[in-house]
């Protein structure tokens, strides 16, 4: 069995967070291989690594490093599959790793998760490959239900055992309760593949630069502005409606609640753009991408919206070829300019 996923690590060193991935993919089943090279010091071996396993039906890649963390570019440059990068935290908390990763040029995506976040990298896989496999989708479906419950569990063992004066153990009752009833609300008639999602008005042209990668590619799309913090209820419809895209892109800035919001309400992938605000979109930048276990994001650079996209043709030319090959001539074009 060839394995659906490649993770390859800068050095030994990077093997504890490597193993908070492969301990998932373990649970959800998903076959790997793991290897050790690096961009700086083997970066034939890296190359060939990735293009027999592109080659051999490798469909998501997965780069660990930490300091100038140039794997997951080093990576994304030999294939057309989607590849995301694990930071890790070896200097000035990971910062350095974190924007080696994230900003890449256009068109070579990494699709960047939070800092020594290997399981949401792991999780993340798991939904891409889950789009074209049940399987391994209800496999996931069922994994993020065990971190909802940790968060049930945490807050009744905290009431149990708190002490406080003036405590007020159980004035509420009825609030945690997780609703599985169908909705309502009926999902969009010939739902686009992606859902574009715009925090603000404001950032609509990053958004718009997004759409037009899609349009190249001949992806169907909507493109939405929708804030979950102004119009929460707004925000849930919108999502309901668009619950058979395939995968969700958020174009937000400041402290980018919308692409959490979004993965809150979906188990779909969901891809985060980063807008610059305020300072230079660091602030963003780490909102999207540093998300607590069970709940990632693949994240791409500030302001690069068209990375957004070309990450989703990659997610999406998985299974068509027709995707695929445009993609690949997309990529081809952008090389020669």
């Amino acid at each position: 069995m060839n394995p659906k996923v490649m993770i390859i690590l800068g050095s030994a060193s990077d093997l504890k967070i490597a193993q908070k991935a492969t301990d998932v993919f373990d649970t959800l089943e998903i076959p790997y291989s793991l290897k050790i090279a690096s961009a700086h010091r083997t970066h034939e071996k890296v190359k060939n690594l990735v293009e027999i396993g592109t080659s051999k039906g490798v469909e998501v890649f997965m780069g660990m490093a930490g300091l100038a963390a140039h794997l997951p570019g080093a990576i994304a440059a030999y294939t057309h599959r989607p590849v995301i990068g694990v930071p890790i935290d070896f200097k000035i908390g990971g910062l350095d790793a974190l924007c080696a990763s994230v900003e890449m040029p256009f068109p070579a995506p990494v699709a960047t998760v939070g800092i020594d976040r290997g399981d949401n990298a792991a999780i993340l896989a798991g939904q891409i490959i889950g789009i074209n496999n049940s399987e391994v989708k209800e496999k996931v479906s069922e994994l993020r239900k065990t971190y909802r419950q940790k968060v049930k569990d945490d807050d009744e063992k905290v009431n149990n055992e708190f002490k406080g004066k003036f405590f007020q153990k159980d004035f509420l009752t009825g609030f945690d309760v997780i609703d599985e009833e169908v909705s309502s609300i009926s999902p969009e008639k010939n739902t686009p593949l992606v859902s574009i999602i715009a925090g603000s008005y404001s950032d609509m042209e990053e958004a718009r630069k997004t759409a037009l990668i899609l349009e190249r590619l001949g992806i169907s799309y909507d493109i939405s502005v929708v804030s979950p913090s102004k119009n929460p209820s707004e925000f849930k419809e919108y999502m309901e409606k668009m619950k058979d895209a395939k995968l969700f892109i958020a174009v937000t800035g400041l402290s980018a609640h919308v692409s959490g919001s979004i993965i809150a309400l979906t188990e779909k992938p969901v891809i985060g753009v980063p807008r610059s605000v305020e300072l230079n979109g660091l602030d963003s930048l780490l909102s999207i991408a540093n998300m607590p276990p069970g709940v990632p994001a693949a994240t791409v650079g500030i302001e690069n919206g068209r990375n957004g996209g070309v990450l989703a043709g990659e997610i999406l030319g998985i299974s068509d070829k027709n995707i695929e090959k445009k993609l690949k001539q997309l990529k081809n074009e952008a090389a020669d300019m």
